[in-house]
Formats: C-alpha cells, sequence, structure tokens
C-alpha cells in the first residue's frame, strides 16, 4: 500500500513524498517574458516547504500564444540561462522543478502580442473580443515544433522534466476537445486525429531528449459535459506515446468549473482585474447584479477529479496525478492508499502555506484555504499571493 509520505518514482524522478505543487500562474514576469527575482524566492519557499516536486506556472511556447501580459515566455534559447541559474540554485533541496508549457490559443490576447489568435477552429470571438482563426496546417506544424524546442530548452535549462499544459481551455484542450475541434482534416474528428498533435510532439521530443521526464496536465471532464469515458482512451493514447504521468484535472474554459469556490468571487473580479476597476459605478452595479445569473458555480467544491483520475488510473499503468480542490490529510490518504491514485498535487493551498506538506507531516490535518479564489483572479495583473477573501484598500482605490 502505497504511503503519502514515502519516497517515490515518477517517471526518472526521485521525489520525497506524493504531494506535488500544481502548475500556478505566478504573475512574476517582466515584459519580456523573463523573470522576475520574486519567482526564485517562491520556489525556494516551496522546496523548503517539503513539496515532493514543484511544477511551475505555464510558460508560453509561441509569442501568439501568449495569455496574459505578466505571463513568462520560453520561446527563445536567450532564456535557458536565467533558469539554469535558478535551477542550480534549487538543487540543494532535492526537489524537482517541472516546467509547464503551454500555447494559449483562443485564450491568447491579441492586444498583448500583436499576433492572430489562431486555435483548432475557427471562432468568431473570443471572451476578449479578438476573431479566432482556424491554425493552418503549416501552423500546426509549427506549433508542434515550437513544443519540442522548448522541451529540449527545458532540459538545457536544468529542469527535471516538462509538463504539457493540455487542460482548462488551452490550444492543445482545444484540439482535444470535439467541442471546440470541428475540423475534418487530420487533425480532427476521429480522438486519434483530435489526439494528433500531442502525439506528434511526444514523438518528436522522444528523439531529441530521449528520456527527459514529460508529463501531461488533461481535462478528464468539462462543462460541456465531455466525460471521463474518452478520457481514458486519452489516457491510453499517452501511455502509448511514452507519457511519463498524466494529471487529471477538469474543464474546457470554463474559470469556475475548472476552479471550485463557493460563490462567484465578484468583489476579487470588481477590485483586481484591471478591466474593470475603472468601469463607472453604475456599470459595477450592474455587474453585481447580472453576474450571478450568466456565471455558474461549480458543485462539489472538493476533491472534484479524484473518480475520473481513479477511473483513468484503472486503465494505465503509468503515474497518474489528481488535482482539485483537495485540501485535508485525510483525503490525500484516501485518495493515495484507496483509491490507487499515485501523487495528489495542490495548487491554492500552496499559495496560503508554502510548507503545507511540512504542515501535514507535523500534524495539521487540513490547509487554511477557503477556496475564495481571489489568488487566481488577482495574478491576471499582480503577482499570486492570499487575499483571504478581500481585496486590499490600496488595490482597490488604483
Amino acid at each position: 500500500m502505497k504511503n503519502v509520505f514515502e519516497t517515490c518514482s515518477l517517471g526518472t524522478l526521485t521525489l520525497k513524498n506524493r504531494i506535488i505543487r500544481s502548475a500556478t500562474h505566478e504573475g512574476m514576469a517582466h515584459p519580456d517574458g523573463t523573470p522576475t527575482d520574486d519567482l526564485l524566492k517562491m520556489y525556494r519557499s516551496l522546496s523548503a516547504g517539503g513539496a515532493g516536486a514543484i511544477i511551475t506556472g505555464y510558460v508560453g511556447v509561441r509569442q501568439n500564444g501568449k495569455t496574459l501580459a505578466n505571463m513568462r515566455m520560453f520561446d527563445r534559447d536567450e532564456y535557458i540561462d536565467v533558469y539554469r541559474s535558478i535551477n542550480g540554485q534549487l538543487k540543494q533541496y532535492h526537489t524537482p522543478m517541472i516546467l509547464q508549457i503551454a500555447h494559449g490559443g483562443s485564450r491568447s490576447i491579441s492586444r498583448i502580442t500583436g499576433l492572430e489568435v489562431v486555435s483548432a477552429s475557427p471562432r468568431r470571438k473570443n471572451e476578449y473580443g479578438d476573431s479566432v482563426k482556424e491554425a493552418s496546417d503549416t501552423e500546426i506544424r509549427a506549433i508542434i515544433d515550437a513544443f519540442v524546442a522548448a522541451i529540449v530548452r527545458a532540459k538545457a535549462a536544468g529542469f527535471d522534466g516538462v509538463e504539457l499544459h493540455a487542460a482548462h481551455g488551452y490550444l492543445l484542450s482545444e484540439f482535444i476537445s470535439p467541442v471546440f475541434n470541428r475540423r475534418r482534416d487530420r487533425w480532427g474528428g476521429s480522438t486519434e486525429n483530435r489526439m494528433r498533435i500531442i502525439v506528434e510532439i511526444f514523438s518528436e521530443a522522444r528523439s531529441r531528449v530521449g528520456s527527459f521526464p514529460i508529463l501531461i496536465k488533461i481535462s478528464a471532464h468539462d462543462e460541456h459535459k465531455q466525460g471521463p469515458a474518452e478520457a481514458v482512451a486519452i489516457a491510453r493514447m499517452l501511455q502509448a506515446a511514452s507519457c511519463d504521468a498524466i494529471e487529471v484535472s477538469c474543464g474546457c474554459g470554463d474559470f469556475m468549473y475548472a476552479v471550485r469556490m463557493p460563490k462567484l468571487p465578484i468583489d476579487a473580479v470588481l477590485g483586481l482585474m484591471p478591466r474593470y476597476q475603472h468601469m463607472p459605478s453604475y456599470q459595477r452595479l450592474f455587474f453585481r447584479l447580472i453576474a450571478p445569473f450568466l456565471i455558474k458555480v461549480s458543485k462539489p467544491l472538493s476533491n472534484y477529479n479524484v473518480e475520473a483520475a481513479e477511473v483513468i488510473k484503472q486503465s494505465v499503468d503509468i503515474p497518474v496525478i489528481v488535482v482539485g480542490g483537495i485540501r485535508d490529510l485525510s483525503s490525500i490518504r484516501t485518495i493515495i492508499s484507496e483509491k490507487g491514485v499515485d501523487f495528489v498535487s495542490l495548487s491554492r493551498p500552496f499559495i496560503i502555506e508554502p510548507d503545507i506538506v511540512n504542515r501535514f507531516q507535523k500534524g495539521q490535518e487540513s490547509s487554511r484555504c477557503i477556496n475564495c479564489g481571489y489568488c487566481l483572479i488577482g495574478v491576471v495583473a499582480n503577482p499570486v499571493r492570499c487575499y483571504y477573501g478581500r481585496v486590499p484598500e490600496k488595490i482597490r482605490r488604483k
């Protein structure tokens, strides 16, 4: 029987326990996409705090896939040295550093990139008002090459592995989704065709980096009623493609489905998101009144991907990681020892308590996180932090 705090393996990696810090956008990037000094401080705190491994916040593999102004980029060799330095300073903690790599797809923002927004299929407008163009065969090949090049760079920069972001409505998940991928060529239609872009990334990356660990994050179910049945078929394809581990999440673009909160964080949206901060008072009032009718709060609030992860684990031999509303040690023990899932990953608990794993080992039973979600809204324009359900006055008055 697996134990939460035992030394264990993930691919070729050795972890000191089975609790992983899941990828969390840190908002710590200069305008050119290089990390600020705060990033190293954060990773030091997480490493010293007992995390079994750290999956970094996403970095962009291509300029037209940038989703936020403070998103880090990894699309040029010039980024290698700064990350080699960061990783070198973290080696003393023996905590594997896994770089999450992504392309924003239809969630990219043209006014930030200055480029066209591309996705698996066209769309009249994305949530930012940009028209979305269907990626051509040539563009798809360039995207595959960009992911492979980022994996090669990650190895050169001293990362211990990479994770492809194929969840939450970003480009790779849009290709997987039959809702967003309506193509009738070799990149759409059947599950095999919709998975082709990912399978080719794995194939070409393996020829360049060998056994270097490559993980993937997928949405096993979403707000469009796509469920675990196809996720099992996808997981088997990933195993056949030489994937080292699958992190199971959910959602294909609906923020409140992928990240569960007990109530709509209206104060955070109005107080922390630049596009709403300077809205006239009558518009703010209207937003408060109408938002609850337009945006649904999803339930359950805790452990909402465990069932899907358990089903997937029964179908593959590679490690399975589950994320989503996991907050207490009792649940973690049940997931690991009874559900058969290999690892759990946490996001928001590590924001409020970077040393949450050490705290668990010392007897603390549950995270202090209240699931308000303010941290994940504030990070649009600020470095990630815990707000504990309250917008600071100095930010509110900007």
